[in-house]
């Protein structure tokens, strides 16, 4: 089979041939017929950080001393339920050749011994993975059956499908660990990519006032997602925009696109005492943050329940999932390098289904 991948950490992705993946017993192997990328598949393609492959793993606190919000019926339903999701993806070595991706959407074309849940033939959608490595920028997967993977509802495309997973489970756990309530205000940062687009439609769906921050006039594109104001971060630093729409601080901050603890601060700057300060990129625990503001570094806990929940949203119209761009496989590598820069405008996808392939 065709496959999108690296031979060692930090190693360029390319197009390669690779045996077809046998089913496991509990797993269903899948035709993928489409991916979809996400900033995390070039971060693990990498060994981020430090040469370690980052995993999944239940929401985390950015420091030892402090408690970050759960909710926990973000488990409930999940076959994860002794509180450590991460347990098996930490025990799982990185799989080299190392096929990048984790999205996907397609059709069960296998099925590994034993009971499961799934038939031959049904069109699903999820998460792949572990071990890490096993990624879903190829012609076929093997998933377990007990993963975030679930069937595609009818009104819902597969190439919407494969954009959901990781932006849509992101976007509504971030929501569940800011816990804000209504009329209260959210500053979103890199709210125009695939998360942020997601996190901007569900917040205003609970009465979240939405401040969005991205590169470039957007207002009308994140207005029509729900944004009650939009910040071009090209135009100056972030925070002197957020005075002058929200002079008395924000609730809680979403930054998906901060890198290092100091950019991260300069944004948690506008948070309000009592509020919460959450980073997708791990650097809220060494940032020096304002008095009574809580920070947190936020982790993935992905499971099939939730996906049911967005992608009933998405089938009927409720949840927009945006998409910036599609193409073929072998573009794959050079898509990857253009979201190393930022400033995604939506989802990218990678097709798979008319290649002719076996």
């Amino acid at each position: 089979m065709r496959a999108v991948a690296v031979g060692a950490f930090r190693s360029y992705p390319a197009l390669v041939e690779l045996p077809k993946p046998e089913p496991a017993p509990g797993e269903v192997r899948v035709r993928v017929e489409y991916a979809s990328l996400n900033p995390s598949d070039w971060q693990t393609a990498d060994g981020f950080p430090d040469g370690q492959a980052p995993h999944d793993s239940q929401l985390t606190d950015a420091s030892p001393d402090r408690q970050a919000p759960h909710d926990s019926r973000l488990a409930e339903g999940s076959p994860e339920t002794d509180g450590s999701p991460d347990r098996q993806a930490r025990q799982a070595p990185p799989v080299f050749p190392f096929v990048v991706g984790v999205d996907f959407a397609g059709r069960v074309e296998m099925i590994g011994a034993g009971d499961n849940r799934f038939r031959v033939g049904d069109r699903v959608f999820g998460r792949a993975g572990p071990p890490v490595g096993a990624g879903t920028y190829c012609d076929y997967v093997c998933v377990p059956q007990d993963a975030a993977i679930t069937l595609v509802p009818l009104g819902l495309d597969a190439r919407t499908a494969a954009a959901l997973p990781s932006a849509g489970m992101a976007a509504a756990q971030i929501l569940e660990t800011v816990v804000l309530r209504g009329h209260e205000s959210l500053l979103v940062i890199g709210a125009a990519g695939g998360v942020g687009s997601c996190l901007t439609q569900l917040a205003r769906a609970r009465d979240i006032r939405v401040v969005a921050a991205v590169r470039g006039d957007e207002r009308s594109r994140m207005g029509s997602l729900g944004a009650a104001a939009t910040i071009d971060t090209t135009r100056g630093p972030a925070a002197e925009s957020v005075r002058s729409v929200c002079p008395d601080g924000i609730d809680a901050l979403a930054d998906l696109a901060s890198d290092t603890p100091e950019a991260f601060a300069a944004h948690a700057a506008a948070v309000r005492p009592g509020g919460i300060a959450l980073s997708t990129r791990g650097v809220a625990g060494a940032a020096v943050l304002p008095e009574g503001v809580c920070g947190v570094d936020f982790r993935l806990d992905p499971n099939p329940v939730l996906l049911d929940v967005l992608a009933a949203g998405a089938a009927e119209g409720v949840l927009r999932v945006p998409i910036d761009i599609e193409l073929p496989l072998e573009k794959a590598p050079q898509a990857l390098d253009r979201n190393r820069t930022g400033g995604a405008r939506g989802k990218t996808v990678i097709v798979l289904r008319h290649h002719g392939h076996r």
